[in-house]
């Protein structure tokens, strides 16, 4: 299994050279066209996740896997969620924490960490916006069948589709300057990752803007 590596590598670009890139991608300040179009479609994915989870959150206990700034995490929180934003970047849990609401419905609870980490506990629903982009499909099998013993719910997540218009605009490279360019990310096809896991994959939908090509998929064991 490569997760290792690959977490190793992702934290050490969102940990050192992106931070400030993503805390002005992930707020509202003013951003390039190209940037425009992801956050824009960041946001669209983000409420397309949140819409797969039942409507009252109260009482349940969610998993925000990779939450790096934590905006998804703030409104499942307002929700009524027992939300647990892990992220493996400390400088993103940082920013996460500085953007707290001063009140949501729910709770809020960040930490710096690997989103397997077992001492987590258990969940009622688990959400992975973008966090498993940079693995191959054995990896988020294995991921996925990690995490079905302590989730009694659905998990949805997001992973890069296999699209020609992705793969040309990956190998052009444009989304970051080479200085921060992200760590590669993995384009699939959704029946690859059914057949990594023993659980049951569902696809949701695709959101597309411009430099944002992302595949939203529920999981359940």
């Amino acid at each position: 299994m490569n997760y290792e590596a690959t977490r190793t590598r992702v934290e050490t670009y969102f940990d050192k050279t992106a931070t400030k890139t993503w805390e002005q991608l992930t707020s509202d300040a003013p951003v390039s066209g190209i940037r425009a179009t992801v956050r824009a479609g960041r946001d669209r994915m983000r409420d397309l996740l949140i819409a797969q989870l039942p409507a009252d959150l109260r009482g349940a206990r969610v998993l925000d896997a990779g939450c790096g700034t934590g905006a998804l995490a703030f409104e499942l929180a307002k929700r009524g969620a027992d939300v647990v934003g892990v992220d493996i970047s400390p400088q993103l849990i940082d920013i996460a924490n500085k953007r707290r609401p001063d009140r949501v419905a729910g709770s809020l609870a960040f930490s710096a960490g690997d989103m397997l980490d077992k001492r987590l506990g258990h969940f009622d629903h688990i959400v992975a916006m973008d966090s498993l982009i940079y693995y191959t499909a054995d990896d988020i099998g294995k991921i996925l069948d990690g995490i079905a013993p302590r989730l009694s719910g659905n998990m949805a997540f997001t992973v890069a589709p296999r699209t020609p218009l992705l793969m040309m605009m990956w190998r052009a490279g444009k989304l970051f300057p080479r200085s921060d360019r992200s760590p590669t990310m993995i384009p699939h096809q959704s029946y690859k990752i059914a057949a990594a896991t023993r659980g049951k994959i569902r696809e949701i939908e695709r959101v597309s803007s411009g430099f944002y090509i992302s595949q939203a998929l529920e999981f359940r064991a």
